[in-house]
This record gives structure tokens, C-alpha cells and sequence, in this order.
């Protein structure tokens, strides 16, 4: 069992959270000039890495606010757990990244 840490509520088991999917995709900032294929692209498609990979999540059965979790897909290990809107972690200026 997952054990992810609630930004606001602490460690929970994962059956009180939902997975939002990939982390970090934007809207479209003029979706109308968009085609179809492009659409579908940002509507669809979402990279599957094997490794660390970074998604939203939300404590729908506690809290109910969204955050974003660093997660490696294959051993599960959870990296960084961070708010919406903050910078992720390893993502701030002077880090070396």
C-alpha cells in the first residue's frame, strides 16, 4: 500500500486519493487556432515514463485540494510532494538544473 503525504493532512493510505494524471500541462493559450490533431494531442496524449515522473493527485476521500507528487513509476518512492502553483522541487534557480 502507498503511503502519500497530504500536503496539508500528512501521511495517508493512497485509497483516500485520486490520481489526476501528468502533472504540469497547459491549457492551450488560443485554442481555437488549434486543429484537430493538436487538440487531441493536448486532450490525449501524456508521456509514460519509467521513472520519475511527476502528477497530480487529490485528497478526495480528507482534504479534497489538489497537489503534485513526484513519483517513480517503478518502485513507487515518492520524491517530492508539492502544492499547485509552487515551483517544483529541483526546479528553482541556483540548483544547478
Amino acid at each position: 500500500m502507498l503511503l502519500i503525504p497530504c500536503p496539508w493532512c500528512g501521511e495517508r493510505d493512497e485509497s483516500e486519493f485520486t490520481c489526476g494524471g501528468e502533472a504540469h500541462i497547459s491549457r492551450p493559450s488560443d485554442p481555437d487556432a488549434l486543429d484537430d490533431d493538436a487538440w487531441a494531442d493536448y486532450l490525449f496524449m501524456r508521456t509514460n515514463p519509467k521513472g520519475s515522473h511527476r502528477e497530480r493527485w487529490c485528497h478526495s476521500h480528507g482534504c479534497g485540494r489538489w497537489f503534485n507528487v513526484e513519483r517513480d513509476t517503478v518502485t513507487h518512492e515518492i520524491a517530492a510532494v508539492y502544492r499547485m502553483g509552487e515551483t517544483p522541487p529541483g526546479d528553482e534557480p541556483g540548483d544547478g538544473t
